[in-house]
């Protein structure tokens, strides 16, 4: 790319998709965005945008999953519950990286965890008529946010990014004690920002969510992918932090797509602890006539929903998860090449005038992994999307994810060859080099 595309015509391709400001544009609006402008111009992108798995599908599963289909298993409806073999999988797996009890008829299959969340918002905020809204802990993952949107489901939110360690107690107390929020939705470790909660933290959203009732929803999509520890090993310390160690009051969303690379065939698991799974809502009851919440989670929203998983696709999680938890599929060694993807990437923003955003972790450095933050000197979110998509970069803001700082997600995924490194280093270096020729018009 020997010159940055024109202000013109990247405002032009917005107007015409209907997009008014690139800083609020969805993921897929950007991967739109970009795949147009490469083709006008013929000019190849670097995607940063989306999380794509960027490793082939773990091999154990698409042969489970075939053998499932020669076993002609496609002319039955799969159980919505789930199929025995993927609850016990499930649990033994918890049980081995987590070192968490969880029995097999409290794990429930989704359609990947996009549709585990999207139901859970709904299903906690129908709980209490008095708990009606969300509380999300930002930076997150913009469809969660818009889930409660779509729903109608009211919701609140704020940024981590000031509120580690024990300012987080503060923080959750202000929110939960109003006595409205129905649920708590987070990720860990976190999308976008790659911050890690501590065990002190986790315990002390453990401890309010009991205190004021709030439900954990606690996204684990990138399970055991703090590569700073070992946690490799099935059934040895240290294992997978979580909630679930402080409360009853918790629901786990662990998903297939990226430990497994298995993100096309849409599966995940939403574990709900014990307490949680048999408790009875009298407001459940009188609006559904089912009034525990795992049984009205599995027969009134996922049966509308879909009516269940793939059925082929339970086997090959299945298969995933029992072979990772006997020690025969070493899934975290695999994920590392994330980490090493992002340690080489972030050098090469950093010595093109770039800075990690969220770059601490309480008194350590934000870890390598699939996501991290970048910002440009004070360059707000919207003109750095737009000035990295001149130059063929292509990434999401922070505000949308709910950050009240400014900079982008990069996603490391799609960053497999030394070709792709040289190129965004190619590119930051024209990012450069036209701010200077337009110094003046960009607030910085």
């Amino acid at each position: 790319m020997e010159k940055p595309f024109s202000l013109e015509a990247v405002n032009q391709l917005m107007a015409e998709m209907d997009i008014s400001d690139i800083s609020r544009a969805t993921i897929r609006q950007c991967v739109s965005i970009a795949n147009t402008l490469g083709e006008r111009y013929n000019e190849k992108f670097i995607h940063l945008e989306i999380g794509v798995p960027g490793i082939l599908a773990c091999p154990v599963g698409v042969e489970a999953q075939k053998s499932a289909l020669d076993r002609n298993i496609a002319h039955e409806y799969p159980p919505v519950s789930g199929i025995p073999p993927l609850k016990q999988a499930a649990s033994k797996f918890l049980k081995a990286y987590a070192d968490l009890d969880i029995p097999a008829e409290c794990i429930i299959p989704t359609v990947g965890s996009m549709q585990g969340s999207m139901n859970l918002i709904l299903e906690c905020s129908q709980l209490n008529p008095q708990k009606d809204t969300i509380l999300f802990i930002n930076p997150g993952f913009p469809p969660n946010m818009m889930q409660a949107k779509v729903l109608g489901i009211k919701a609140e939110s704020f940024d981590i990014y000031s509120f580690r360690a024990e300012k987080l107690r503060g923080k959750l107390e202000e929110y939960l004690s109003r006595g409205n929020i129905a649920a708590i939705l987070y990720s860990n470790p976190n999308n976008p920002a790659w911050i890690c909660l501590s065990e002190e933290e986790l315990k002390v959203i453990g401890e309010l969510a009991t205190k004021y009732d709030a439900v954990v929803l606690e996204d684990l999509a990138y399970f055991c992918m703090d590569f700073r520890m070992d946690l490799s090993k099935p059934g040895v310390p240290p294992f997978q932090p979580s909630v679930a160690r402080y409360t009853d009051n918790y629901i786990i969303m662990l998903s297939s797509s990226k430990i497994f690379s298995y993100a096309g065939e849409r599966i995940a698991v939403a574990a709900f602890s014990p307490y949680l799974f048999k408790r009875d809502y009298p407001a459940l009851k009188e609006r559904y006539g089912i009034g525990r919440m795992g049984d009205n989670f599995v027969l009134t929203y996922l049966y509308v929903a879909s009516s269940g998983v793939s059925h082929s696709v339970q086997y090959a999680f299945a298969a995933l998860l029992d072979g990772a938890a006997e020690g025969k599929i070493d899934f975290i060694s695999e994920m590392a090449k994330y980490a090493e993807r992002a340690h080489r990437s972030k050098q090469i923003f950093e010595r093109n005038g770039f800075h990690i955003v969220y770059d601490k972790d309480l008194d350590r450095k934000v870890g390598d992994g699939f996501f991290y933050t970048i910002g440009y000197k004070n360059m707000n979110c919207s003109d750095l999307m737009t000035n990295l998509m001149r130059c063929g970069i292509t990434a999401i803001s922070l505000n949308s994810t709910g950050s009240l700082q400014n900079g982008i997600r990069a996603c490391v995924s799609r960053l497999s060859s030394d070709e792709e490194f040289e190129i965004l280093d190619q590119r930051l270096k024209l990012f450069n080099i036209m701010m200077k020729e337009e110094e003046g018009k960009w607030r910085v």
